[in-house]
């Protein structure tokens, strides 16, 4: 079942033997009859459909599913026993490393004034901060972090780069390195799933120890970031930050974060852009090729 029709005329056609139901998810054409769930062992899941995870319990024959997001946390807990999970991994590499630039450039030069300035009226040219020669630490240094790391050297920054564990062959420092790394960070991006081990990582002791005017940048999960230390920090103008996640989510309208002098925030759109779509695609044929073929399916989810 595959959230998406026409991939065949696209991409040839689908192998021998494979009947492939399209489900997007939306109420118009209504859910998909029992007979159809109950054939199918493969699931494509439709990308930003909340409530799509409904239908598992009505899936006896369900081996596979795919999620086209890469952070599949909220989904996990919900498989029934024996399915197996695999992610979008790369398929938001690039909208979601150009998401962080384009946020990182337009806390850099003051791009939320000049707006303002423009629908004001006002003409009030000042000298701004810059991205070149700016030390940036990413925090989950993964495929987005690397995508993020070569828009960013491209623009003359020197690139930091964490995870998890120390990577020494690939010049990647350990977490727990960032007690002695964050005092000379410019600017920091985090690009961190959520689980039990990343859940408010970055807090009130890691944005002390950043300096002055730093930049924080969120565009993993709104919870690896504490928004009350958070708050402290940019309410008094020490901090500024650009977030594409909050905790709470949706951000409510009322949040004082919106009101900081140095913030700017987007509702979760890093990964919703033109790229994702044909990545979705070419990965979706491919593993409906690899299903009906036996084969092992990319980028499994460990389940444990």
């Amino acid at each position: 079942m595959l959230p998406w029709d026409g991939l065949d005329r696209r991409y040839g056609p689908w192998p021998e033997g494979v009947q492939v139901h399209v489900w997007d998810g939306t109420t118009p054409d209504g859910e998909p009859a029992d007979e159809v769930l109950a054939q199918v062992g493969l699931w494509v899941m439709p990308y930003a459909v909340p409530d799509a995870a409904r239908l598992l319990p009505r899936l006896p024959r369900l081996r596979a599913v795919q999620s086209l997001s890469a952070g599949v946390e909220k989904l996990l807990p919900l498989l029934p026993a024996g399915v197996a999970l695999h992610n979008g991994r790369g398929l938001h590499d690039a909208s979601t490393a150009e998401h962080a630039l384009g946020l990182i450039l337009a806390a850099q030069r003051d791009l939320p004034q000049w707006v303002a300035d423009q629908a004001d009226g006002r003409w009030e040219p000042h000298f701004t901060r810059s991205l070149a020669d700016c030390r940036v630490t990413i925090v989950g240094y993964g495929s987005i972090g690397a995508a993020l790391e070569r828009r960013l050297l491209a623009c003359e920054a020197q690139v930091v780069r964490v995870a998890r564990r120390a990577r020494p062959e690939q010049d990647v420092h350990a977490v727990s390195d960032l007690p002695g790394l964050l005092p000379d960070t410019d600017i920091v991006v985090l690009v961190l799933p959520e689980n039990a081990s990343t859940a408010g990582l970055f807090g009130a002791a890691e944005l002390a120890a950043l300096p002055d005017g730093a930049l924080v940048v969120n565009v993993g999960r709104g919870r690896t970031l504490d928004t009350e230390a958070l708050l402290a920090h940019t309410s008094t103008g020490r901090l500024r930050a650009a977030l594409d996640v909050t905790d709470p989510e949706p951000l409510p309208a009322d949040h004082p974060l919106r009101r900081c002098p140095g913030v700017l925030i987007t509702p979760h759109v890093a990964g919703g852009s033109a790229a994702f779509r044909p990545r979705a695609e070419r990965l979706i044929v491919e593993q409906v090729r690899r299903f009906a073929d036996g084969r092992e399916l990319l980028h499994p989810f460990p389940r444990d």
